[in-house]
């Protein structure tokens, strides 16, 4: 038997009902806020992740599924989001459009060579969204308004904002001095990845998930004393506006982002319940990019964006508790007696569906008995039971399932009956 690869799922009926619903209300909560969706090649060139993500990252260095293909061109399976609706907003040139700033969203599949956990998958699902061409501390309280507003709207609580400030580029050029100033007499007894970002991404050395306790990194310099004065004035602002909106929040100086283009805002929001066993923490992430445009090859603009997992989203449902309300109730069921109703029933079922009625009936030539459990299965609120004598009389019985009263109508009057 040939299995799935490791670090994929199947995702099954049942659980694509509960995938439809949620990306159907992401849909809509984006109408809210005047955004529209995009979509992307799931591969690119591998320089644009290269450039776009930055070569130092983790997932450059050691996530991306790279190829090369039949050109001889190099070319990856699209570890994250943002880069790809930047390098589009680029050629496409929609600097150019009249609606500024431009609001994208995107949702589909990510591919990272990742430790298999919980909660993490090789091939995964993300929802996100980027707002470029405008760099206002209210555009990004808005951002984060939405962040909250997504979770909240399906009954998630025990969240935690979580925000920081990464200065603007002449702030973090200060600040990274300071930090390879304070690393290197210990860098030494740090892992081999804090070793190599000491040069290259010194704040990635904040959060490393092996080093993060040591007494090196608690006591590090913080970005809060390297923000010049447009970096703080900025970040002031952002935190009025999530005062005004009533959104709590809370400042951590050690986050940062583990992509290189992030600028100004950056932010996580997080799972902050006790009965959690620590396999969900970080929900989504994002924050603004005032360098990546550019970077790219594109005109000098700014933008701010998020991105979820759909799968973690699904998790924190669960573990909360959350049924989501995706059984849709079966309109009918036709029980079949004898070859002519049959056949029958197969034009029948056709004129129906036509009509916006969900309808089906037995292909397994089961008893009445047996089509009557399938008819309970499926939670059909009617069936109607076609036989010789239905046809020949052109009476049929439509029973309600769930009171039990059947009413006699006329058989060529069934489509009618159920017509939405």
């Amino acid at each position: 038997m040939i299995n799935i690869p490791r670090g994929t799922q199947d995702i099954l009926p049942e659980e694509t009902k509960k995938w439809r619903y949620i990306e159907t209300k992401l849909d809509e909560l984006m109408e809210f806020y005047n955004y529209q969706e995009i979509r992307t090649p799931i591969f690119e060139s591998t320089e644009l992740f290269a450039r776009g993500v930055g070569g130092s990252t983790d997932v450059v260095q050691k996530e991306m599924y790279t190829f090369i293909d039949k050109g001889d061109r190099s070319m990856t399976l699209r570890p994250e989001g943002t880069a790809a609706v930047v390098r589009s907003y680029i050629e496409n040139k929609m600097q150019g459009l009249p609606n500024q700033p431009v609001k994208l969203y995107y949702n589909g599949p990510m591919f990272r060579y990742e430790r298999k956990q919980k909660g993490r998958y090789r091939q995964f699902t993300q929802f996100g969204v980027e707002a470029i061409g405008a760099e206002n501390p209210a555009m990004d309280a808005e951002v984060l308004a939405m962040v909250m507003h997504i979770y909240e709207s399906f009954g998630l609580k025990h969240l935690k904002l979580v925000i920081n400030s990464i200065g603007d580029i002449n702030s973090r050029k200060e600040y990274n001095e300071a930090l390879v100033k304070h690393f290197e007499p210990v860098i030494d007894t740090f892992c081999s990845d804090c070793q190599s970002r000491l040069h290259t991404n010194p704040m990635r050395i904040l959060d490393c998930k092996i080093d993060r306790d040591k007494e090196a990194v608690k006591t590090a310099p913080r970005i809060t004393e390297y923000l010049n004065d447009t970096s703080k004035n900025y970040f002031d602002e952002v935190k009025q506006h999530l005062d005004d909106l009533d959104i709590p929040y809370v400042e951590d100086p050690n986050l940062v982002r583990g992509l290189d283009y992030y600028t100004h805002t950056a932010f996580e929001l997080m799972i902050d319940n006790p009965e959690y066993d620590g396999a969900i923490t970080t929900l989504c992430g994002g924050g603004r990019y005032n360098g990546l445009l550019e970077l790219l090859d594109g005109p000098s603009q700014t933008g701010i964006g998020f991105a979820l997992s759909i799968e973690r989203l699904l998790m924190a449902l669960e573990e909360e508790g959350i049924e989501l309300d995706v059984d849709k109730d079966f309109d009918l069921f036709i029980v079949t007696m004898g070859e002519q109703a049959d056949r029958y029933a197969v034009k029948l079922l056709n004129d129906l569906r036509k009509q916006g009625v969900r309808a089906d009936k037995d292909y397994l030539s089961r008893k009445v008995k047996g089509q009557m459990k399938q008819a309970d299965r499926l939670n059909a609120k009617y069936t109607i039971v076609i036989g010789d004598q239905e046809l020949e009389n052109n009476k049929i019985n439509v029973k309600n399932m769930q009171s039990g009263e059947s009413e006699e109508i006329e058989l060529s009057e069934i489509v009618n009956y159920f017509k939405k």
